[in-house]
């Protein structure tokens, strides 16, 4: 498992910002747009292509990181 800052190393952006484009376009049913315009008003001038790259790499190694710690369900 590669560590945090050589994860996010070579990046123009910080780690913080690249992990609230992911997090919220995981969590919310919302545009790769909609989330450039939301980074634009916290003052974050980022392209949405940028963005959709960043899903790419980052949503897998967030689901395998994340997946273990998730409880199971057992309901309807």
């Amino acid at each position: 498992m590669r560590s945090r800052k050589s994860l996010f190393k070579g990046r123009q952006f910080t780690a913080e910002v690249i992990l609230w484009a992911v997090r919220w376009y995981l969590q919310f049913p919302i545009s790769y747009r909609d989330l450039e315009r939301m980074l634009a008003d916290r003052g974050v001038a980022v392209d949405h292509t940028t963005i959709f790259r960043w899903i790419q790499v980052y949503a897998p190694e967030l689901d395998k990181r994340l997946r273990p710690h998730l409880s199971m369900t057992i309901g309807s």
